[in-house]
């Protein structure tokens, strides 16, 4: 009796796993998805917006040939983070949570793998053209500010790029890989739910 006692015991121990409500899971995913993806749209429009800023002022105004490299390596980086959020932003509204639970995750374990390419390799490099166009506009833009102004513009732009590599980047990437992995947790735990 004592076996069956212990045994008890034990099974009563055992943590309970709440049952998820399917409803609640997917409004839930659907909220947090759709809050991403409007995250998403309004920065491939503030790029679109920058391009055409971009643009007007390459054609309009006169410049070096060394200003008009800056302006075409910035282009060109803007131009790649663009088709780059185009790429996140279909992947996350290409399924609906409700169609195919099991593909939505797959979906979302693929826009986790490409929000860390991104974060990873992609963002340096962005980065180190984006200094180095900028760089060369503001080498004619400058050209008639005292040498300690240049100092500080230019000081103030690498440490801008600092602090945005360095800790900008970093908070905004694990916030959003923390909101991920709820929304993939929640999406796993129902599916193993139905296992």
């Amino acid at each position: 009796m004592k076996d069956f006692d212990h045994i008890m015991s034990v099974w009563q121990e055992q943590p309970v796993h709440d049952k998820l409500s399917v409803d609640d899971v997917l409004k839930q995913v659907k909220k947090d998805v759709s809050g991403l993806a409007n995250k998403l749209r309004w920065n491939i429009m503030a790029i679109i917006s920058i391009l055409i800023v971009t643009a007007v002022v390459m054609l309009f105004f006169v410049f070096t040939l060394l200003t008009y490299v800056g302006i075409l390596i910035m282009m060109a980086c803007m131009l790649s983070y663009f088709t780059l959020i185009n790429r996140h932003y279909r992947i996350l509204s290409k399924h609906d949570a409700t169609m195919s639970p099991t593909d939505y995750l797959i979906n979302l374990h693929e826009y986790q793998k490409q929000q860390a390419k991104t974060v990873g390799w992609f963002y340096y490099i962005y980065v180190l053209l984006i200094s180095l166009g900028l760089s060369l506009f503001l080498y004619e833009v400058l050209s008639t500010y005292s040498y300690y102004g240049k100092i500080i513009v230019y000081t103030a732009m690498a440490t801008w790029l600092l602090f945005c590599t360095f800790y900008l980047k970093r908070r905004i990437f694990m916030n959003e890989q923390e909101k991920l992995n709820i929304m993939i947790d929640r999406l796993e735990r129902l599916k193993s739910q139905f296992e």
